[in-house]
């Protein structure tokens, strides 16, 4: 079920402007909508709302949390297999992957630009080794490779 917009909307245009299926339509001062058939339920949209109009299936609002405090995927390479369903999870294809373990000929997951993270977890849930957690944002920076051996 789709997240909605309540009435205490005040046309910022916050939510449209980070929904990654540009499913949040509205003019700039008036109430705004989310497309039920477009919608991931991400909560992207509900994290960046001033006003705390996006509410979510239950018709809970959503808190307003500053994006330089939205986690971040975390990730654990001795539990990773390579699978490559992270990647495919995140619907705003912020993370890739690259060759991070000397010597391995596995390709692992990193996160490759921070500001296209929507906090989603989406990669966290999906992982079937659970070598994805979501963690908090200044503690996601990269392992030096000597570290990951």
């Amino acid at each position: 079920m789709a997240y909605t917009i309540s009435d205490a909307c005040i046309g910022c245009r916050a939510c449209a402007n980070v929904c990654p299926t540009g499913a949040i339509t509205g003019e700039k001062k008036e109430v705004h909508a989310i497309a039920a058939d477009t919608c991931i339920e991400c909560g992207a949209c509900g994290r960046v709302c001033p006003s705390a109009a996006v509410l979510d299936h239950f018709g809970l609002a959503f808190e307003r949390i500053p994006k330089k405090q939205w986690d971040r995927p975390g990730f654990d390479l001795k539990k990773c297999m390579s699978c490559t369903i992270c990647l495919d999870s995140c619907p705003t294809s912020a993370i890739s992957q690259s060759l991070l373990v000397k010597g391995s000929p596995h390709l692992f997951p990193f996160l490759t630009d921070e500001s296209l993270c929507i906090a989603c977890g989406f990669c966290a849930t999906d992982c079937p080794e659970e070598a994805v957690a979501m963690i908090p944002r200044q503690d996601t920076k990269p392992k030096e490779p000597a570290e990951v051996a």
